[in-house]
């Protein structure tokens, strides 16, 4: 009876220990995976270096101020990013009406990345950078460039209507149905990889050089 009752403390107490065993096993795995999760969280949080302004939508028109570098692209949907400490420095981004007005006159160039669904209508003053992150596909689209401000543009209109004043710089890539560019003597404009069915210059006179791509040389 003796040997019997040790024999079955034994296995009760190897049973308990294979039970604290699998515990021990289940909490530490859980543990670290918790660890895990957290850590993975966290870079993720810490290494997140833009602000989304999601109370933005329905963006028609982007006007750009100031040292600002804006990059646009197609989306479904409309979404505002700003990559500086936005809510830190001078800085201005604001909607109403379908317009989107961006500003900052800060010696670091605030980079603001917008996608937007509808936008037609692109406007840069001072210094400020419009770039395009992908092609730009619209049935109409129009571009002001003002002051010392820059377009690098890869576009795919129907009808594109360029404006380059004072000392504004475009270097624009794709392709137009119509394409009507406005510009004086002291811009530069680089059209030569955009082709064009239909090309109108405005206010102007230029050398009528030919080139491959069916746009008057400048």
């Amino acid at each position: 009876m003796y040997l019997k009752n040790k024999k079955s403390q034994l296995i009760e107490y190897q049973n308990n220990n294979k039970m604290k065993t699998i515990i021990l096993t289940i909490v530490t795995v859980f543990a670290l995976t918790l660890g895990l999760t957290k850590s993975t969280h966290a870079a993720a949080v810490n290494d997140g270096t833009a602000t989304v302004l999601t109370n933005i939508s329905t963006i028609n028109k982007i006007e750009v101020h100031g040292n600002v570098q804006l990059f646009i692209s197609d989306g479904p949907s409309d979404q505002v990013k700003v990559y500086n400490k936005y809510y830190s420095e001078s800085a201005l981004v604001q909607s109403k009406n379908g317009v989107l007005r961006i500003a900052s006159y800060t010696p670091e160039k605030l980079i603001v990345w917008v996608t937007a669904n509808d936008l037609n209508s692109v406007s840069a003053y001072d210094n400020a950078e419009v770039k395009s992150f992908g092609d730009i596909s619209k049935i109409e689209f129009n571009v002001e460039l003002h002051n010392n401000a820059s377009a690098k543009l890869n576009l795919d209109a129907f009808n594109a209507n360029v404006t380059v004043a004072d000392n504004a710089k475009a270097d624009l890539n794709g392709t137009a149905n119509d394409y009507n560019l406005t510009r004086n003597l002291a811009t530069s404009v680089n059209h030569y990889n955009f082709k064009a069915a239909h090309y109108t210059e405005n206010n102007v006179s230029i050398a009528a050089d030919k080139r491959d791509d069916g746009l008057v040389g400048l």
